[in-house]
């Protein structure tokens, strides 16, 4: 799951460096390796699945 982009003809380290951050953020990359830092018990896990599908139906039910 790496994530990498090429440099393209005469673009800048700027411009590149903002397509890898933008790449790397649509990846996820990052939010499941701060997931992986810490042990989530199964009993969490399912408590804030369960909040978040809660807060998912509010919001679907608003409109």
């Amino acid at each position: 799951m790496p994530v990498g982009i090429k440099v393209r003809d005469n673009e800048s380290i700027d411009r590149a460096l903002r397509r890898f951050k933008r790449a790397v953020n649509r990846s996820r990359v990052l939010r499941i390796y701060r997931a992986n830092m810490a042990y989530t018990k199964p009993s969490e896990e399912r408590r804030i699945a369960r909040e978040k599908a809660a807060r998912n139906a509010r919001k679907r039910s608003r409109y």
